[in-house]
């Protein structure tokens, strides 16, 4: 009992530490420009807007024109991400409107979540 007890206070504390150390990665940006290696969890992440550019299945990339990445303390440009899922890049083309959600994956900025704007 006592050691269940001990994992669930654990637990609790990291919950309620993930905020604070959140606002400590700014962004996912050190001091120096660079973006860090490890992802923060991503909780209530507001989606950004996008167009697409650029459709690479054979590479599982896709090229957007977006704007504020406010989850991540980015500005608004036109970049290549990698795709959570591959099964995205069979949705869209070129010219599509979007509103998504990336995070750093392994190293990688990553779209983890699609949604297409309809006109």
């Amino acid at each position: 009992m006592k050691p269940m007890l001990t994992t669930l206070v654990l637990g609790m504390s990291l919950t309620f530490a993930m905020p604070a150390l959140a606002e400590g990665q700014h962004g996912g940006h050190s001091h120096d420009g660079a973006t860090s290696q490890a992802a923060m969890p991503v909780m209530n992440a507001t989606l950004s807007d996008g167009l697409v550019k650029k459709v690479d299945k054979g590479q599982g990339k896709i090229t957007l024109k977006h704007g504020p990445l406010e989850n991540m303390g980015m500005p608004g440009m036109t970049m290549v991400f990698r795709v959570k899922d591959a099964g995205m890049l069979d949705r869209v083309k070129p010219g599509d409107n979007i509103r998504f959600l990336a995070e750093q994956l392994n190293g990688a900025l990553t779209v983890t979540k699609l949604d297409i704007v309809k006109p």
